[in-house]
């Protein structure tokens, strides 16, 4: 992808980025990637969390593997690059006892996550687990499927629908039902019917009120520092092995092949609301700002089978995702859960849109009770330390579960976590700032770092206080000292390479799937540097495809380098030949605004291109000054005028170091 892509694309090309850098010879005793051998103290650590836990309760196995009709002992899909997206043969060495680099609670539901096929959840319900991060649920209409979350890409939907056919029989697709606007439940609708066949045949979409604003909306204007955060969320360098990626604790991993979506035929914007699709009565529970902006659960009465969709899962989700989103609402978040027992508590059968189902009346509610007070309980008891003076951190290290929820094994932080969801409560009501004066304007870490190492005796020093800490097991400790001394020496190779170890030691400590990756991300990075960016736009180019211009307009708006444009004024009509739209770009007071409106005569040029290459233009595929020469693109007025204008937005970074300077 060129240095100038387009920020929309980086969360999902991101994950393509290689790395240019030899990796160094791994150090005695290291794995083939340079992570360090588990301390005793790591060992100790992670044998008391599996005395804590009744890791031998097999309910949740018998539970994932329960209606299995067949799986893939091979399932491996092919995405554009040389390596395959989905490759679930790399997770066979999960099996047996948990080795020591490995969170036992984590391991548990690593294994419970590897259990994958086409499987029967009940009367007209089927469900393809393990071909991707999410599920996709194939409900059984008068005509053909009932497509419930297509999964993340071409390539692993059409692996899924191909297989599901293969065992119960060609049907067409005769629907398809978005539950929500995050990309691994939208993002391969083209692997199960292309966009012509959809028009032609009429095959209805439904999704949530506000589905495609928020599906192409969230990584346009943050998408490439969320692209830079992901790929340590999700381990994306990381091997899969017993000391790297093992388990995202929502799922194996994200397939990122190609992404496209498909513009909602119908909405639905209000609980209560039924629809009678494919002959199958839907009651709806329209449920947004919960887990995503848009979102929605629904009810199949007849069936007495209840889709929850994201809201609820098999582990504590997010209230603050680590690569970065919008903070959600916990209260509301719990809220959606209650009003669901409420509405649809005589369910037999739950499914959702990761994990297992659960069969059973009392089982269900039990299940959603326990879901929403944790929430709940999260939420009253941030806020009950903040009135106390608690500061984020110290709520974080303070706040534990009570053992009525914490020992449910759905309740565990295998994605999301207590800790960081407690800081997210805080964020959402409070803000960044805890109202100490001292850390309202702080020094930067790079400007700080030197001064602190001066403070503590020098970097030798420094070295050998963390290197005893370190023999204690005081990891967390010789993490934050250390951030110092590489920030101030950042070509100190000794204190890297302890940096990294005290890393691994905490990514095996980790239950939480996020953690484990974002911490031995940051010590193969210590190790082998940062990663190049050589991501494919063509990944993901369908879904740029039909995300609204204005979209993209606002992500130029960010990457405007506001103090060369303070002093300009410059007005570009944008007119979209093949659409009929047209834009009015107006920048002033190093700000760019954008409206849907005619052309205005006294503008400074006029552009008139297709919305195909528009797109090409903003994402790098095609070059300015070039298209400038061609046919394909129209300019009147000044074309130095217009290329001193486009000079004025920065090509974003996919590649900015994290744990260095």
């Amino acid at each position: 992808m060129p240095r100038g892509s387009l920020a929309a694309v980086s969360l999902l090309a991101a994950l393509f980025a290689g790395c240019t850098d030899q990796a160094p010879p791994p150090a005695p005793g290291a794995d083939a990637q340079g992570h360090s051998a588990p301390t005793a103290a790591t060992i100790s650590v992670n044998r008391a969390a599996a005395k804590d836990l009744a890791l031998d309760d097999t309910r949740d196995f018998e539970d994932a593997r329960r209606g299995l009709i067949a799986s893939v002992p091979e399932l491996v899909v092919a995405g554009l690059g040389a390596a395959p997206i989905w490759d679930m043969p790399g997770y066979a060495f999960i099996e047996g006892a948990a080795p020591d680099s490995v969170n036992p609670s984590l391991w548990r539901q690593a294994k419970l996550n590897n259990i994958h096929g086409l499987f029967q959840v009940s009367e007209g319900i089927y469900q393809l687990r393990g071909f991707d991060l999410s599920n996709m649920t194939l409900i059984e209409g008068e005509q053909g499927w009932i497509v419930v979350d297509p999964l993340t890409s071409r390539e692993t939907a059409a692996r899924a629908l191909a297989f599901a056919r293969e065992h119960l029989g060609e049907r067409p697709v005769s629907a398809i039902i978005f539950t929500h606007s995050h990309v691994d439940h939208f993002g391969g609708v083209l692997g199960v019917a292309s966009a012509e066949e959809i028009a032609a045949r009429g095959i209805r979409v439904i999704a949530p009120e506000g589905f495609m604003e928020e599906a192409t909306s969230e990584n346009m204007l943050a998408g490439t520092t969320m692209g830079r955060r992901a790929a340590y969320m999700y381990g994306q360098h990381l091997a899969h092995a017993p000391r790297g990626h093992v388990d995202t604790g929502l799922g194996k991993g994200p397939a990122f092949g190609s992404a496209g979506i498909v513009a909602p035929t119908e909405t639905v914007g209000r609980t209560g609301e039924e629809l009678v699709i494919d002959g199958v009565r839907f009651v709806f529970q329209y449920t947004p700002g919960s887990e995503a902006p848009a979102e929605f659960t629904f009810y199949l009465p007849e069936l007495k089978a209840f889709c929850g969709a994201e809201i609820v899962s098999h582990t504590l989700h997010n209230l603050y995702t680590l690569r970065g989103a919008k903070v959600r609402d916990a209260l509301k978040w719990s809220g959606y859960i209650d009003e669901a027992i409420h509405l649809f508590g005589d369910a037999q059968v739950y499914f959702g849109s990761h994990h297992w189902p659960l069969w059973g009346e009392a089982r269900i509610t039990d299940f959603l009770q326990k879901q929403r007070d944790t929430y709940r309980y999260i939420h009253d008891q941030t806020l009950r330390l903040a009135a106390l003076g608690r500061t984020p951190q110290q709520i974080a290290d303070e706040l534990e579960l009570p053992a009525s929820l914490a020992r449910e094994f759905a309740n565990r932080g295998y994605y999301g976590t207590v800790r960081h969801n407690a800081k997210a409560v805080y964020q959402f009501y409070f803000g960044w700032y805890d109202a100490n004066p001292s850390r309202l304007n702080p020094l930067a870490p790079a400007e700080a770092a030197p001064r602190y190492v001066e403070f503590m005796g020098g970097g030798a020093a420094v070295l050998a206080k963390a290197q005893a800490s370190f023999d204690k097991g005081d990891y967390r400790w010789v993490a934050e000292v250390l951030t110092h001394l590489v920030f101030a020496e950042p070509d100190n190779g000794a204190a890297r390479e302890l940096l990294a170890r005290a890393y691994d030691q905490l990514g095996y400590q980790a239950e939480s799937g996020p953690w484990r990756d974002a911490y031995l991300s940051g010590a193969w990075e210590l190790r082998h540097g940062v990663p190049q960016e050589a991501g494919d736009v063509g990944a993901v180019l369908e879904l740029l495809r039909n995300t609204p211009i204005e979209r993209f307009l606002d992500t130029m708006a960010v990457r405007l380098d506001g103090a060369k444009a303070a002093e300009r004024h410059t007005v570009i009509n944008l007119v979209l030949s093949d659409t009929g739209d047209s834009h009015v770009l107006e920048l002033a007071n190093g700000v760019l605004h954008h409206w849907r409106e005619p052309p205005r005569p006294q503008a400074d040029a006029t552009i008139t291109v297709t919305h195909a290459l528009f797109i090409d233009l903003l994402t790098g595929r095609a070059g300015l000054r070039e298209t400038l020469g061609s046919d394909a693109l129209e300019v009147d007025g000044s074309r130095v005028e217009l290329l001193r204008f486009f000079a004025l937005f920065e090509q974003p970074d996919t590649a900015f170091p994290i744990v260095a300077p």
